[in-house]
């Protein structure tokens, strides 16, 4: 693959390039507007975050081949804040969202995102996706689905109950269900049959089955691209003095900017072409993000799916992603109509294989084989954000991973020695945390209470205050005649040991 050198891209566009965009582009009509969908907001918005993220996004230096768009992790999190705080505020929230983007980027910040851990990550996407499947059972079967994740999973079977007595939701789940097994079925097709993908023949064969039979299904509700379109007033921008609302917007840059740089890693590792610089590839999802929310649109980040399509269509420079975001303008411009005729079951089957796809179920077990903490703190984010909610599940996952990280870091080995018939030497070795010392203590308190205690802190590398303070006054409570400072010990590393007569 040739390095891309050019600027905004290459004046004569590759083949390849143009025949990627039309494969992007095929991918893209879909989730954009199931993702608009799902989130409770006009399904134009999401084709305008679409267009945003190929034609913007796409002309800006990063990465190469990663497409960006209205992404199916972000669904819960927006459907959260236009519950909370309106439609209108939606745009002030992504707007802000993208400005603290440039400012990361700009500051170089970029590459801490990468020091986030996985394990938190892909439990985020694990929650996403179980609470996406969740909520999109719901509308397969054209029933309104309770507001929280966990009153979404707990209300299942009472709303399964309610749809078998129902010849309308039956009807709809049918072709919700028939829309997974058509998008799970196609990977299985002829290599050329593959080149449509399967997620617009999914969509393609329900609406045309629902126009063929009049099948009683709710369709898309069209109100036009330009009426969709919402600028940010007075009132809105003054909302930002909302604490609650701040700390949405910190959440939509956050997990934002997670997604979009794990996934710039992922597609680095499907081609050989020039990497990501991860700076300015946060510039250029801030810059989209901005743009979206001045126009009050869907967030964008950068998406695996469309990315990893592009990449297999044989894409070489940023005009593949350019050219995706143009098609889709045109698309509104020229057809918006079509979208009346899409059923919102076919939609919602979509995005429930979208949502599987969102749990790494292979991870999960390869974690608890070789990394059973990594697991836990997985399962842990993923379940915090099904039973409390988007921003504080990723907050409690990322407490998790640092306690788990301090953890592991601590390392500590007790040794016990006689030194005579009365004498016993204790010997630290490693780092020593608060996280220890309650094995410190035990180990200690255990000791025979007749015979003379050596302390030894010279193996030690590092010893916090916490435990300073605790081995100091445990050696005076036990009648130590001396008592070296534990600090000595642990800076010098000279040998020297607390005395403790007991």
């Amino acid at each position: 693959m040739q390095p891309d050198r050019s600027f905004p891209f290459p004046l004569s566009i590759p083949r390849q390039d143009f025949a990627a965009s039309l494969v992007v582009f095929l991918v893209a009509l879909p989730l954009c507007i199931g993702v608009a969908v799902a989130s409770g907001v006009p399904a134009e918005l999401g084709l305008i975050t679409g267009i945003v993220g190929g034609v913007v996004t796409g002309l800006m230096r990063g990465s190469t081949l990663q497409v960006s768009g209205p992404a199916a992790g972000l669904t819960v999190l927006v459907l959260e804040t236009v519950r909370a705080f309106g439609l209108p505020a939606l745009g002030v929230i992504v707007l802000a969202a993208g400005v603290l983007q440039i400012v990361m980027g700009l500051l170089r910040w970029g590459r801490w995102f990468r020091a986030i851990s996985l394990s938190v990550v892909e439990g985020m996407l694990a929650g996403i996706g179980l609470v996406i499947i969740a909520g999109q059972l719901y509308a397969a079967a054209g029933l309104t689905a309770p507001v929280s994740g966990l009153g979404k999973l707990i209300g299942l079977p009472g709303a399964l109950a309610d749809a078998l007595g129902s010849r309308t939701a039956l009807v709809s789940l049918a072709l919700a269900a028939g829309t997974v097994l058509v998008v799970v079925g196609w990977r299985r097709m002829p290599r050329r049959a593959r080149a449509v993908p399967g997620a617009l023949v999914a969509v393609l064969l329900a609406t045309l089955a629902t126009a063929a039979l009049g099948l009683p299904v709710e369709t898309v509700r069209v109100s036009g691209v330009l009426e969709a379109v919402h600028l940010p007033g007075a009132e809105a921008l003054s909302s930002l003095a909302d604490p609650a609302l701040l700390g949405t917007v910190l959440a939509f840059a956050l997990i934002a900017s997670a997604e979009s740089l794990f996934s710039a890693a992922a597609v680095d590792r499907l081609h050989t072409g020039p990497r990501t610089d991860y700076d300015r590839e946060l510039v250029a999802q801030g810059s989209g993000n901005a743009l979206c929310g001045l126009l009050g649109a869907l967030p964008l980040t950068a998406v695996i799916v469309r990315s990893s399509a592009n990449v297999e269509a044989g894409a070489r420079t940023r005009a593949s992603r350019v050219l995706h975001g143009v098609w889709l303008l045109l698309f509104v411009a020229l057809l918006p109509a079509v979208l009346a005729y899409v059923p919102l079951a076919a939609l919602a089957g979509i995005l429930v294989h979208a949502g599987w796809k969102l749990i790494p179920f292979k991870g999960i077990l390869t974690l608890w084989r070789r990394h059973r903490g990594e697991a836990l703190v997985l399962v842990a984010t993923a379940t915090a954000i099904v039973a409390v909610g988007m921003f504080e599940g990723v907050l409690i996952g990322l407490v998790l991973s640092v306690a788990k990280a301090a953890w592991e870091a601590s390392h500590l080995r007790i040794e016990h020695s006689d030194e005579g018939r009365d004498a016993v030497r204790v010997r630290l070795q490693g780092t020593v945390t608060f996280l220890r010392l309650p094995q410190i203590l035990d180990s200690l308190e255990a000791l025979p209470s007749d015979r003379r205690v050596v302390l030894d802190l010279s193996g030690i590398h590092h010893l916090d205050h916490a435990c300073r303070a605790a081995l100091e006054t445990w050696a005076e409570r036990h009648g130590g005649a001396e008592a070296v400072p534990a600090g000595a010990a642990s800076d010098r590393h000279d040998g020297t040991a607390a005395d403790s007569g007991r």
